[in-house]
């Protein structure tokens, strides 16, 4: 066994620190062995535990576990990029969140996390011509974890969603690498045109709460956007937005405003 576990660190030493949290966990809190058996300990890799986890969260009388379940492991087998996602958005939530402390915490219990990784599979379907399946997901991910993707909607990896209340991220969205978004986020349109009418998020970029990017506006790389503001206009990169409506209050402060998540404006306006 601890050969095997060498091995597998080597490979994918996301998943390997995965199980070994896992068997900790086991130990340290016996009553959720069989939450953590069924959801990490039973499985080969990160793709079938998340295939299982995605498909426990949004089964339904509508649809069951099994369908979900094979729906999940035919998106992870045909597509490696979702796995890899899966996998730098576990290592952006242990990096930026001081609330979580272990790899596994994101796959048993973070909602952000899990709705992003289902919002993927659903973003998968879309892709492949399955848009009823795809809109079905969306559903259910606005049922279960109150966060509403529209599966057409373009996400980079990488992404932290802190606490996942009420966030909202429209059709022709699009969103870089290394994002930060807190609870109440709206990447929303203006107007009812069906081309581009969402905003472009930049890399690096830090959405504070309750803030709204409405319209097809781009937000510069790594910029930051305070909590509460609305964004109506560009926004140029490595800068910092504040205000109803939002304007330029001074440089964004640091080179990754997503990865040091300081919100703290430390400008006059």
């Amino acid at each position: 066994m601890a050969e095997t576990r060498v091995k597998l660190a080597n490979v994918d030493p996301v998943w390997s620190r995965i199980c070994t949290e896992a068997a900790e966990a086991v130990q340290q809190e016996p009553l959720l062995g069989g939450m953590v058996h069924a959801t990490v300990l039973h499985h080969p890799t990160l793709e079938q535990a998340l295939a299982y986890r995605v498909s426990q969260k949004l089964a339904s009388g509508e649809m069951s576990e099994q369908i979900l379940r094979e729906i999940s492991d035919q998106a992870y087998n045909n597509d490696p990029e979702l796995g890899a996602a899966a996998r730098a958005d576990i290592v952006a939530v242990y990096d930026r969140d001081p609330a979580c402390h272990r790899f596994l915490q994101p796959l048993l219990f973070f909602k952000g996390f899990q709705a992003m990784q289902a919002y993927r599979i659903g973003h998968w379907l879309w892709r492949n011509g399955r848009k009823d399946m795809a809109y079905f997901m969306q559903m259910r991910v606005s049922e279960v974890f109150g966060v509403d993707i529209h599966p057409a909607a373009r996400i980079g990896k990488g992404i932290m969603i802190d606490h996942a209340h009420s966030i909202v991220i429209g059709e022709t969205a699009r969103v870089g690498d290394n994002v930060s978004m807190l609870h109440s986020v709206t990447l929303g349109g203006t107007g009812k045109e069906e081309q581009q009418r969402h905003p472009t998020i930049g890399s690096g970029v830090l959405i504070g709460a309750g803030a709204k990017v409405l319209g097809n506006i781009t937000v510069g790389d790594c910029s930051r956007i305070a909590a509460g503001s609305v964004v109506l206009q560009d926004v140029p990169a490595k800068k910092t937005v504040a205000g109803v409506p939002a304007r330029i209050v001074g440089e964004a402060g640091c080179s990754q405003p997503s990865v040091s998540m300081d919100q703290l404006l430390g400008v006059k306006g």
